[in-house]
């Protein structure tokens, strides 16, 4: 049986995972998709996530605060509607690509959500 920091670093590890997808792609007709496909699973970790914290009874500062800037990202970053307007205009365009790509990376940095997520994998 998978105990709940077990579970809970699984979920950080796979979060991680798809933010090192989205870091290392170049920007060719086709990442889009990519794009969206790992932004989904990100976000959908990060509400699951909250959703566990609120439930569970937990003792770690750092995951309270976790919790807290996934929850303020959650409220504040929304990329999906952009990339579907994207995908249907202009899948094709390098640059475009590079700049949504480059605004997603951004939004996980302004909080140092990654940063927050590999100590809290340490940490478990």
């Amino acid at each position: 049986m998978t105990t709940w920091n077990e579970y809970l670093k699984g979920v950080f590890e796979k979060i991680l995972q798809s933010y090192y997808i989205i870091s290392q792609l170049n920007d060719k007709p086709g990442d889009l998709a990519t794009v969206e496909k790992e932004l989904l699973k990100i976000t959908g970790f990060f509400h699951v996530v909250v959703r566990k914290l609120d439930s569970e009874n937990f003792q770690s500062k750092t995951l309270s605060e976790l919790k807290s800037k996934l929850h303020e990202y959650l409220d504040t970053y929304y990329f999906e509607e952009e990339i579907k307007t994207m995908a249907m205009l202009y899948s094709d365009d390098t640059n475009r690509i590079h700049n949504i790509r480059l605004k997603i990376l951004e939004s996980f940095d302004d909080k140092k959500l990654m940063d927050k997520i590999q100590s809290s994998i340490e940490e478990l």
